[in-house]
């Protein structure tokens, strides 16, 4: 019996990372990508390889974005130019968007460092802001996996991380790597209402994985 495939909108699709995160569900035997553009003229650029394409502007209600939508991926970012109102307060609203319409989960693109934003130096205002947007995340009472990798390279991907809930170490991953994680997040038995972090490695993504997909996150709030 063939399995129908759930709907996973990804905000930030135009971006580096989103964009290889689109191109694996789009691979995908499981997943359906809707890819979430903020302006008519980038659609053009995924309808021609027939993936599905919303209009949404972070900045804006993002009620219409969310129709018939499974599954959340938050790949986007201001590149330091709108940190509140795109990387924190757009996190939330897409956040708010996904809890009326009853979305099974929310992944979010995370930053390692974001536990401390206090110690990020020249960072420390993009830092503070997602960790807002995570800490917004966790009380939501969606499902959720939050993934915070270290430094973003564009190197090719090696299928291969280091991943914990706190590393003790900063370092590089490549955003094949990033993207791999995010989609393998989406599915329901991985990563159930967890935060880590993910570096460059040794160990395959999927064997990382099973690390988080035993046990729920325990917050104190």
């Amino acid at each position: 019996m063939k399995q129908n495939k759930e709907n996973i909108l990804v905000a930030g699709a135009t971006g580096n990372t989103g964009k290889k995160v689109i191109n694996l569900l789009k691979q995908s035997q499981y997943f359906n990508p809707i890819a979430m553009v903020r302006k008519e003229e980038q659609k053009a650029q995924f309808e021609q390889k027939n993936i599905e394409t919303v209009l949404g502007d972070l900045e804006q209600d993002l009620s219409n974005t969310v129709k018939n939508v499974d599954k959340i991926v938050f790949a986007a970012g201001s590149n330091g130019k709108k940190v509140i109102t795109v990387d924190q307060e757009g996190a939330k609203r897409l956040i708010d968007a996904g809890k009326k319409e009853r979305v099974k989960k929310f992944v979010m693109l995370s930053s390692m460092g974001a536990d401390q934003p206090e110690q990020a130096g020249d960072m420390k205002e993009y830092m503070q802001a997602k960790a807002n947007a995570d800490d917004y995340l966790r009380i939501s009472t969606l499902n959720y996996a939050i993934v915070r990798p270290g430094t973003l390279t564009n190197e090719a991907g090696l299928g291969k991380i280091k991943l914990g809930d706190h590393l003790d170490r900063s370092g590089e991953i490549s955003r094949d790597d990033v993207a791999q994680t995010l989609v393998r997040s989406l599915h329901d038995n991985a990563a159930h209402n967890r935060t880590f972090e993910i570096l460059k490695g040794e160990s395959l993504i999927a064997d990382e994985m099973s690390k988080v997909s035993k046990a729920d996150e325990y917050i104190v709030k």
